[in-house]
């Protein structure tokens, strides 16, 4: 039976954000598929995750050609929950792939040609089942293939019907700026930017969203909780059933050292004092930022998802916690 949504889902009007100068909104915090949701991940566990996010009204998933395991299960399972589940609420959802990084064998399934990036299209949609994609985005620069080549895929996406909107990845200032230009003169702006950034990584800081400010172009930060470094799962050790417990190849057991618990415990001291969990005061540390058009998170519990959204209560931070945060950041 199709899932019925909760009527209330949409209470929250200041839950959306306009991306960049474009006329979408998208939700302040999204979520995405990177890991959780391949076919080695409990199949009901992942339903109720896709459900429950969009009960609470969020509207925009985020997926790759990769991302599993296996590489394109995530986008597979997405695709059954979507049509078994939301196939009602199809033109409420933004629904988000890439390509970009190793996908297939040969010389085809990997970086930024006009072939790869097309073919992998065609593939992300057979998967889900769906006629279009809302935003398609080059997942990384290629340094070998002419980036008018890369844009001009992107752009060909759009007018063939199966992308409403593109997006960059990973890309640099310089690149994205240069991307840009190519895209407008394209007739296909570029929307949005999906860079990692958060408390322990500022490289976005350093230039990008500069660009994306003058651009006109949304951001997406990933990994706004530093793989969970960000939240109270280490505050007292490796938890086993944590991402470093667990699945030490994004975030490795030695990365966690005694000075970063140390920085983690007094960021959290002063969430507390703001009301908030650390999860809550990271990601709204990264919406500060008036480019920031909503924060990527990832989930393997419900509860994640429900207090990740309480972020939205409190967005707001003094001079005296954002010197604070600086203080503790620097060590």
């Amino acid at each position: 039976m199709p899932h019925q949504p909760a009527a209330s889902r949409y209470a929250q009007p200041d839950l959306y954000n306009r991306c960049g100068r474009s006329g979408l909104k998208l939700p302040r915090v999204s979520l995405g598929l990177w890991h959780n949701f391949g076919d080695v991940d409990d199949a009901a566990n992942r339903r109720t995750l896709i459900l429950r996010a969009f009960d609470l009204g969020i509207t925009h998933f985020d997926l790759a050609n990769n991302y599993g395991p296996p590489p394109g299960s995530a986008e597979t399972n997405f695709g059954r929950v979507l049509h078994a589940d939301l196939t009602a609420h199809r033109d409420e959802l933004i629904i988000s792939s890439k390509a970009g990084y190793d996908m297939w064998p040969g010389p085809y399934g990997d970086f930024g040609s006009r072939k790869y990036l097309l073919a992998s299209l065609d593939q992300s949609l057979k998967r889900m089942n769906l006629g279009y994609v809302d935003i398609f985005y080059s997942h990384r620069p290629d340094p070998a293939t002419p980036l008018e080549e890369t844009m001009g895929a992107l752009a060909h996406a759009v007018r063939s019907g199966k992308a409403l909107y593109v997006g960059l990845s990973n890309y640099n200032p310089e690149q994205t700026a240069r991307a840009a230009k190519i895209l407008r003169e394209l007739g296909t702006p570029c929307l949005i930017h999906q860079p990692k950034y958060h408390m322990f990584d500022r490289t976005v800081e350093h230039g990008l969203l500069d660009v994306l400010a003058q651009e006109g172009i949304g951001c997406i930060p990933f990994c706004p909780l530093a793989q969970g470094l960000l939240t109270n799962r280490y505050l007292a050790g490796i938890p086993a059933d944590s991402r470093a417990g667990h699945d030490p190849r994004f975030l490795k057991p030695e990365h966690i050292t005694e000075a970063k618990v140390g920085q983690i415990r007094a960021l959290d001291a002063l969430a507390k004092a703001r009301g908030q969990s650390l999860a809550q005061m990271a990601l709204a540390w990264v919406l500060r930022s008036p480019t920031v058009t909503t924060a990527l998170i990832g989930a393997s519990k419900v509860s994640q998802i429900e207090d990740n959204l309480g972020a939205l209560k409190n967005l707001a931070f003094s001079a005296g916690e954002l010197a604070a945060i600086e203080k503790i950041l620097a060590g």
